[in-house]
């Protein structure tokens, strides 16, 4: 039972972040994707902070900076640079290779070959995301595949060290720091890349309040939590929610068509994410979470 209960809260994070493209293209100025990842974050990370006030030693200090950059700066960052760049679609294609490249981290670090049939269903879930979003007209911004992938790999290996290490702190105190740090790291490329607007309009304001208390503070500290609590392939599966919850919101809000090839795509990606969930139950009591051979 304390098993579902931390799916389904965990299960809330990538739900939130499956509304980032719809927010980002129709609420928030154009080309500016490191300023709207840094506003994000850094509000968020300094109200945390205040709330639950932790200091952080030297060895926590640099494992801090590491998954910050990892989890928030690098990933928030090419994160909106793919939102701008690509269809939402596509870029939720490539994200849905994060089981795998988490499988694939655990592998070679840990030496745990996942179990095939645990191999499969991520890569069906890769097809089925494909069958939802990919078709003749689709667009192949290259910078925007590259930076989707990057932020893919980073985000999987900052989950991974996220397990691997822990912390002492509370998870509040955890996500906030992750905040505050990743976002001050993109402080520069917000300066060197963006082009910064003249005004701020009512619906930008409400854009970036959205992310940074929804998408930012309530988000991460589920997510975070999630790390804390379940296997990582677990968690990384749960992700694929975010475009499933993309997609259904561009057909209620957008009323973008919904045909039999999306729907059929969306139950491929569902069952993956049962399978990968209720296998990463049986095998939790492993060293590192992973669904191995050795399992």
């Amino acid at each position: 039972m304390q098993y579902l209960k931390n799916i389904l809260l965990t299960a809330l994070a990538p739900i939130i972040w499956g509304s980032t493209y719809i927010v980002t293209t129709e609420l928030l100025p154009e080309d500016q994707p490191f300023t709207a990842a840094l506003i994000r974050s850094i509000p968020a990370g300094l109200i945390l902070l205040l709330l639950f006030p932790a200091r952080l030693g030297r060895e926590n200090g640099l494992k801090m900076l590491i998954l910050s950059v990892l989890n928030i700066g690098i990933f928030q960052g090419l994160l909106f640079v793919a939102a701008y760049r690509l269809p939402g679609g596509v870029a939720a294609v490539v994200g849905a290779m994060q089981p795998i490249i988490i499988m694939v981290i655990i592998w070679l670090l840990d030496k745990n070959k996942p179990r095939f049939t645990v191999l499969a269903s991520g890569i069906f879930a890769i097809v089925g995301m494909a069958t939802i979003f990919v078709n003749n007209s689709t667009s192949w911004d290259h910078i925007g595949l590259m930076a989707a992938f990057a932020g893919t790999v980073s985000m999987s290996l900052g989950t991974f060290l996220s397990k691997r290490w822990g912390s002492e702190l509370h998870i509040m105190s955890f996500t906030g720091w992750q905040l505050l740090l990743g976002g001050i790291c993109l402080v520069p490329f917000a300066i060197a890349f963006d082009t910064l607007p003249s005004s701020i309009t009512l619906n930008n304001f409400i854009g970036y309040f959205y992310l940074s208390s929804f998408g930012a503070l309530l988000a991460y500290s589920l997510w975070f939590r999630g790390i804390k609590a379940l296997p990582s392939t677990s968690v990384s599966s749960l992700g694929l929610l975010s475009p499933i919850t993309a997609l259904t919101l561009g057909w209620i809000i957008l009323g973008e068509d919904l045909g039999i090839n999306q729907i059929a795509g969306v139950v491929t990606v569902l069952v993956s994410i049962l399978f990968i969930v209720n296998h990463s139950n049986k095998a939790k009591k492993t060293p590192t979470h992973v669904l191995s051979n050795n399992s």
